[in-house]
């Protein structure tokens, strides 16, 4: 369970997985963009069957990512989508619980370094600048 906290593994529950949540977040979300990435954010709206089988709502914000081709080869944009889920782990508590974010890479986004991803990152989700620097 300590595993899920602010810089854990990225578990299958921490994604979007499902073209209707991608469809939805796209659809319904809030849409801010720069050269280098699109980011859309929309309201979670997960019901889950406990053990008990009640339905619970779930406050965990997802991610999904998007990288086509166009961002680089198969090397290039899985180096991005590593950043980009070291960044969600790391930065997890900083965002709203029940928010469900879809990164978008454009080609420019691909030579972006943690440290230049996170300065964009905070600027389209309007949070507060890291206080340290990463290494």
């Amino acid at each position: 369970m300590s595993s899920e906290g602010t810089t854990g593994r990225f578990l299958r529950s921490d994604r979007l997985l499902d073209s209707r949540d991608f469809r939805r977040v796209l659809r319904r979300g809030r849409r801010r963009a720069s050269a280098e990435l699109v980011v859309v954010t929309a309201d979670s709206r997960r019901i889950v069957n406990d053990s008990k089988g009640l339905n619970t709502s779930l406050e965990r914000g997802r991610l999904g990512i998007t990288a086509s081709r166009k961002v680089g080869n198969a090397v290039v944009r899985n180096r991005f989508k590593r950043r980009l889920r070291a960044w969600f782990r790391t930065n997890r508590s900083d965002l709203p619980g029940d928010v469900d974010l879809v990164v978008i890479a454009r080609r420019a986004g691909a030579q972006l370094s943690l440290d230049q991803l996170d300065t964009r990152l905070r600027g389209l989700l309007e949070m507060p600048s890291a206080g340290g620097s990463r290494g």
